[in-house]
């Protein structure tokens, strides 16, 4: 099939200020700083690719990405996207570290591939359904901002609301309170990204049952190797543990269902790539565990696949694909339409559905 067959790559960097600084428990960032890759096969059509790193997450930064996706141009040039499969595992054999990147060339693949058969992506991966509803974000803020910002969410039709929490035990529970207020009708998500020791995070649960608040999910508690301490917490709560950074790869996914840590397991295309991202679904529905699935700071492309990816499996019972731009600020047209709080995919789509501004 020569016309599937890579005949040119771009790589280019995309740095975007956000109007809010970006803050988990363990870092905070100011911009958007993605790297772009295009790959365009011999039938003319490209695909989009996006690599979104978050170092205090995955490790990779836009200039690790950049190094990793020019050093493997050479070996993508005249391979035939239609072996995404093989092409992904063997470039995770060599490049283990780099998945921000190496989503990118999935993602990339994909797109081109699905354009080529001139369907959308999503039905590619099953189809299962053409809307999905997210999640949103409260940042790290004051209780009157955090209460302002729930109540103007709930009025836009968010049913679900998540906030950062980890660093102080006080303000978070201030912050939870005052989202409450704001949106009552709303389930709130708690999310530490590492930020608590095993009695740390039973102390905090223990704290906001006094408060009356029952989060719908506790994510990440602990340190992401520290199964035993997640499990410590889960033997502790009848609330939904979810492990996120515990979660790179099928591996770790196999590991988390041996300890039963964990209830749901966080999918994120940048921790793992799109081909471990399907291998790990497999084995936590296999073991009767609930799907996530997050973003890191992706524009509306590394979001769109996520989009496109959870709708196409129909398995995922907490979405957390909030966008970090405004339109006019993201570099790309097209994708998923987002009217706040569902994503909808046109079955007019092919791929992804993204183009370049």
């Amino acid at each position: 099939m020569d016309h599937l067959k890579i005949r040119k790559i771009t790589i280019e960097p995309i740095s975007i200020l956000l109007d809010e600084p970006f803050t988990i428990a363990i870092g905070k960032k100011h911009s958007i700083e993605s790297v772009l890759l295009i790959l365009e096969l011999n039938n003319g059509i490209q695909g989009f690719g996006e690599a979104a790193p978050l170092e205090p997450v995955n490790g990779e930064n836009q200039a690790t990405v950049l190094a990793t996706l020019n050093s493997i141009r050479e070996f993508l040039l005249d391979k035939d996207v239609s072996s995404y499969k093989t092409i992904a595992r063997h470039l995770k054999n060599v490049f283990w570290a780099q998945a921000a990147a190496r989503c990118a060339v999935e993602m990339a693949m994909l797109d081109a591939f699905t354009r080529s058969l001139n369907i959308p992506l999503y039905r590619f991966f099953g189809g299962a359904t053409g809307n999905i509803e997210t999640d949103y974000t409260v940042d790290i803020v004051s209780p009157d901002i955090a209460a302002r910002n729930a109540a103007k969410l709930a009025g836009k039709g968010y049913r679900t609301l998540k906030t950062k929490v980890g660093k102080d035990l006080v303000e978070d529970i201030e912050r939870l309170l005052a989202i409450r207020h704001g949106a009552p009708g709303c389930t709130i998500i708690i999310d530490a990204n590492q930020g608590f020791s095993p009695p740390e995070a039973v102390y905090f649960l223990e704290e906001l049952e006094k408060n009356d608040i029952r989060p719908g999910l506790f994510e990440q508690p602990v340190l992401k190797g520290d199964f035993a301490g997640m499990k410590y917490v889960r033997d502790r709560t009848s609330i939904p543990v979810a492990a996120d950074e515990s979660v790179f790869t099928a591996a770790d996914a196999v590991n988390i269902i041996r300890t039963g840590c964990a209830d749901v397991i966080n999918i994120k295309l940048m921790k793992s790539g799109i081909v471990e991202a399907l291998d790990i679904a497999a084995l936590a529905r296999s073991a009767n565990l609930k799907l996530m699935t997050g973003c890191m700071l992706e524009t509306r492309l590394g979001l769109g696949c996520a989009v496109h990816l959870a709708a196409g499996l129909g398995c995922f019972d907490f979405v957390d694909l909030d966008p970090h731009l405004r339109p006019e600020q993201d570099p790309f047209n097209g994708g998923p339409a987002f009217i706040d709080p569902v994503y909808s995919i046109d079955d007019q789509l092919a791929g992804i559905g993204i183009s370049l501004k």
